[in-house]
């Protein structure tokens, strides 16, 4: 797929470092192999979902230096996308069959399998629902002990539509979310699906190094606990700590 010229421009134009609303706090190793489609921080390691038909998994990894702690591949002919913790287990979903999984977060031994509508892109849960994206603009919110969707909201910016909704995680009673193919992260209000604010990541997507015309950002996790927040994308060999400076909202 051809890197669409918006996000060219935006990333030649991106600002440098020091000019974003946020500093860069720590650069950790991150799988260049990795084709990142979910992402969470839990219990001091990263936990990561790979996609591609044939090379999907889970994998629980060392965020000192990104080393594969343990690993779960996902079957064929199944597209691996978003994963998200919940109690002892983790959940994922993926892309075009319809299928999600449940394993044991301990060590990825199957538990059982669900199903859904549409297309699985990214979850994340808030201490009380999942909340999963399919490539529209909708969000779903999913019950976490049967799996069963229970409402919707419609993510919109100064009432236009904000679809591509991909990797998702939940930060301070906010829904962030990658958007395909961009380099901005959404944060969303769970109540209204309004986005809030942006967040340019483009200089990071810069600073990765990863040259693909794939190697999008993909990859948001929250250390609720330290208050650290990690960026990553698809074939980036490297991960960011990052922190938000208080800034005026953006009007992008």
């Amino acid at each position: 797929m051809l890197f669409p010229l918006l996000c060219l421009l935006t990333l030649l134009s991106a600002p440098a470092l020091a000019d974003t609303p946020w500093k860069l706090v720590k650069t950790y190793p991150h799988d260049p192999a990795a084709f990142t489609e979910g992402l969470f921080f839990h219990d001091g390691a990263l936990y990561e979902s790979t996609g591609l038909e044939g090379r999907s998994a889970i994998r629980k990894v060392s965020l000192k230096d990104g080393k594969v702690i343990e690993r779960r591949i996902i079957p064929q002919p199944y597209f691996g996308e978003g994963i998200v913790n919940w109690k002892d287990r983790l959940i994922s979903v993926t892309w075009r069959h319809r299928q999600g999984f449940v394993w044991k977060l301990a060590d990825f031994s199957p538990v059982s399998r669900f199903r859904y509508e549409g297309e699985g892109w990214g979850l994340t849960q808030d201490g009380r629902n999942l909340i999963m994206s399919d490539g529209t603009a909708q969000l779903r919110f999913l019950d976490p002990e049967t799996l069963a969707e229970t409402r919707r909201i419609t993510v919109s910016f100064n009432g236009r539509l904000v679809d591509r909704l991909n990797e998702l995680e939940y930060v301070k009673g906010e829904i962030w979310a990658n958007i395909w193919y961009d380099n901005h992260i959404a944060r969303i209000d769970p109540a209204t699906g309004k986005v809030i604010d942006w967040i340019d990541i483009a200089p990071l997507a810069k600073a990765s190094g990863a040259t693909d015309d794939e190697a999008v950002p993909n990859g948001i996790a929250y250390d609720a606990q330290a208050d650290r927040l990690f960026i990553t994308g698809k074939y980036w060999p490297k991960l960011f700590e990052i922190r938000l400076q208080p800034m005026a909202k953006s009007s992008r």
